[in-house]
C-alpha cells in the first residue's frame, strides 16, 4: 500500500455559539489540514509514471479548499443576528457561513467529504493549534 500526504493552511477567526467557555468569543487560529490518501498500484506509463497520483494536483485541490476559508471569519448558520451579519458585510468583512459548527473534528470531516470524491483519502486531520487536532477517517 503507498500513502501520500499533503498539507494546506490558512488564517481565520470563528467562534463556537453556544459553548460555554473562552471559544465562544471570536478568535482566530492558524488552520493546518492534512490530508493523506493511499493506493495498491503506482501509474504504470504516462507522465505520472512511478506516481500514486500527481503531487501538484493533490495539492491544487487541497488548496483550494484551504483557500475558500483563508481571511475570513466562519460562523455557523444561524448564529449570528442578520443584522450582525448586515454590518460585518456594510464594512466589506469576508464572512464564510458554515452548516456546522467550526470545530476541528467537523472540518475535518468536511475536508473529507469533499476530497474523497476525488482521491482515495485515508484521512484528513485538522490542526487549530500545533498541539491540537482532530482526525477523520470515514468509514473505513
Amino acid at each position: 500500500m503507498y500513502y501520500l500526504k499533503t498539507s494546506a493552511a490558512f488564517d481565520s477567526a470563528h467562534f463556537l455559539s453556544g459553548y460555554d467557555g473562552k471559544c465562544k468569543n471570536i478568535h482566530g487560529h492558524r488552520w493546518v489540514v492534512e490530508v493523506r490518501i493511499q493506493g495498491q498500484e503506482l501509474q504504470h506509463s504516462g507522465t505520472e509514471k512511478g506516481m500514486l497520483v500527481d503531487f501538484g494536483d493533490l495539492k491544487k485541490e487541497v488548496r483550494k479548499l484551504a483557500d475558500d476559508f483563508d481571511h475570513t471569519l466562519i460562523y455557523e448558520k444561524d448564529s449570528l443576528k442578520p443584522s450582525t451579519i448586515a454590518a460585518l458585510n456594510d464594512e466589506n468583512f469576508r464572512l464564510t457561513e458554515v452548516g456546522f459548527r467550526p470545530t476541528a473534528e467537523n472540518f475535518a470531516e468536511y475536508f473529507y467529504s469533499i476530497l474523497s470524491g476525488k482521491f482515495s483519502i485515508t484521512d484528513v486531520t485538522v490542526y487549530e493549534t500545533p498541539d491540537n487536532c482532530a482526525t477523520y477517517r470515514g468509514d473505513i
